[in-house]
């Protein structure tokens, strides 16, 4: 009798539709960590977009008024700066701007009107028509982007500086100070600097910034223009030092240690520089 026939093989295992097998979901997520390491993360050294970067505003500079007239170093004390206790300024009386152009106005008329002016500024502006006044410049003193009229009366004495605005078509005096006959003057943004020579190697800027209603001081400050002779103390003149010490052998008459070639430090906010006087020379005359 014949062996039975061998049973057939089993079917193959038939994998369902879909199915995904462990090792290629390993392997998936494996290739998904590198991916997010290397491509979100910039490279070391790499360059990135920031957006757009603000404008880059150039710092304020001084911009000189009277640039033309030279400085000299009278050697007194500056006037003290105004109080800001004052009752707010009073329109010039008898004066309208038409238009609301202050450039317009007439110095000599806005001057002969103002109750500030001295009678010693009177008497300099009646002297002659060419004289005692100053042109005027103008310049942004309030912020409001409107200029305003800047001017100074010369006289025998004093001589002193003026500055207007307009409200209206009224004009407002908003300063009026004494200062050096060979002041120099500049403008930084809408800050009004006056500087002026308080000894031979000194001197005094003083700066003055709109409060609303007038320019008011904000800061006076002393600053060194020139290398002092030796062993003389600050603020005395070479003279007078000189007669301290006794007889002493004469002295150039250019100036002690000083002459057109001597290196003279900068001065801040590119002010000009008073120019060197000789020790015995007075002071330029006023005119």
């Amino acid at each position: 009798m014949a062996p039975p026939p061998p049973p057939p093989p089993p079917p193959p295992l038939r994998r369902r539709p879909g199915a995904v097998s462990a090792a290629a979901l390993a392997a998936l997520a494996v290739l998904t960590v590198l991916g997010v390491l290397a491509f979100g993360r910039p490279a070391p050294g790499g360059l990135r977009d920031d957006g757009p970067r603000s404008a880059v505003t150039p710092p304020a500079s001084a911009k000189p008024l009277w640039p033309d007239l030279a400085t000299a170093p009278p050697p007194t004390t500056p006037p003290a700066g105004g109080s800001t206790t004052q009752a707010p300024p009073q329109p010039v009386p008898d004066l309208t701007v038409p238009g609301h152009d202050l450039t317009a106005v007439d110095v000599r008329a806005l001057l002969a009107k103002d109750p500030a002016v001295s009678t010693e500024e009177r008497r300099a502006l009646d002297s002659c028509a060419d004289c005692g006044v100053r042109a005027p410049e103008f310049r942004d003193l309030t912020g409001d982007g409107r200029p305003e009229l800047i001017t100074v009366v010369t006289t025998p004495g004093l001589v002193v500086l003026h500055v207007y605005t307009l409200a209206g078509d009224r004009v407002l005096p908003i300063l009026r100070v004494q200062v050096q006959p060979q002041f120099g003057a500049a403008t930084v943004d809408s800050d009004l600097l006056l500087y002026e020579s308080t000894t031979l190697s000194t001197r005094t800027t003083s700066r003055y910034h709109w409060d609303g209603s007038r320019l008011t001081l904000v800061e006076r400050q002393v600053d060194g223009v020139g290398p002092l002779p030796s062993g003389e103390p600050v603020g005395d003149q070479p003279s007078v030092a000189g007669a301290d010490r006794g007889p002493a052998p004469a002295r150039p008459t250019a100036g002690p240690k000083q002459g057109p070639g001597a290196v003279v430090p900068p001065a801040r906010s590119a002010l000009p520089t008073p120019q060197p006087s000789a020790p015995a020379v007075q002071p330029e005359a006023k005119r």
